[in-house]
């Protein structure tokens, strides 16, 4: 495999770049701010043709869905993020279950677990990740996990909740041991690969990503974050997927056309109302592990 590092252009040219989903950014943040348009015209001259932008916090729901709203091929989820979870009363399932009546609502989340700054808080975001996937149960939509410094709780709990009853998952920004993605792919679950992949130094990372299954990889930004080279240390957006599912390509041994309609593939089995109409069968649920 090449060195990830060496990616000197922006994207493939946009005439032969091939269709890509950026499965997660943040259109909301203040680094995007009053540059919605632009970023999103940017994502298509470079092939990334639909996003989802993803609300952390109930407060901003109604930004995150006029965004949505305003541009054609940007879609939604929501949910509190871990990280918050102790910033506001414990999120009811009924209220994640009422977004879905938005056609642009693609998923719950994002939800999950991080020990690594608030590991004071574990109880609390258990709870509202339970709570998280009881409404993908209820609405049969894809549940979107952050995890991080937690993969023996985060393996426990989506199996626990998976034998109670069967829902979808992408691990969003995967970054993770080998053993929590064996965990969540034997669940039948998804492995998303942001930029921290492209990274020189992601080695390991790059080869989790390789022994999955490829009809379970995803590929985002998780942007204004965590930009691959040659952008690294900058702000991320959505037109820097096409960054990623390159050295993706590479990890798998693919061309970028072929990683590109793949992942997009697989992001619209997972996130099905997001499909583009004619492409694949709708949402799969996951499968009981053996």
């Amino acid at each position: 495999m090449t060195d990830p590092s060496d990616t000197t252009t922006a994207a493939p040219s946009p005439a032969a770049a091939p269709q890509i989903v950026d499965s997660h950014c943040h259109l909301d943040f203040p680094d995007f701010d009053g540059q919605q348009g632009e970023i999103v015209a940017r994502a298509r001259a470079a092939g990334v043709t639909r996003m989802v932008t993803i609300c952390t916090r109930m407060d901003r729901e109604p930004v995150v869905r006029a965004i949505a709203e305003a541009h054609d091929g940007v879609f939604y989820a929501a949910g509190v993020h871990p990280m918050r979870v102790h910033e506001e009363p414990l999120i009811e399932v009924e209220t994640l279950v009422a977004l879905a009546a938005h056609p642009k609502f693609v998923a719950i989340g994002e939800t999950g677990l991080d020990y690594h700054y608030t590991a004071e808080s574990k109880d609390v975001q258990q709870e509202s990740l339970r709570r998280h996937i009881e409404a993908c149960r209820r609405t049969g939509l894809p549940l979107i996990i952050h995890s991080r410094d937690a993969d023996d709780d985060m393996a426990r709990i989506l199996t626990e909740e998976f034998r109670a009853g069967a829902y979808s998952c992408v691990m969003h920004c995967f970054s993770s041991s080998a053993a929590l993605a064996a965990a969540v792919l034997e669940l039948g679950f998804y492995l998303s690969m942001s930029g921290i992949a492209a990274f020189p130094r992601s080695t390991e990372l790059r080869e989790i990503f390789a022994a999955a299954p490829r009809d379970r990889i995803l590929v985002e930004t998780d942007s204004p974050y965590l930009a691959p080279p040659p952008h690294r240390g900058k702000r991320n957006e959505p037109a820097f997927t096409a960054l990623t599912a390159k050295v993706g390509a590479e990890a798998f041994g693919m061309d970028y056309a072929e990683f590109a309609r793949v992942t997009s593939e697989n992001f619209d089995r997972l996130f099905s109302r997001a499909r583009v109409p004619g492409r694949v069968p709708g949402q799969v649920p996951g499968r009981v592990p053996t």
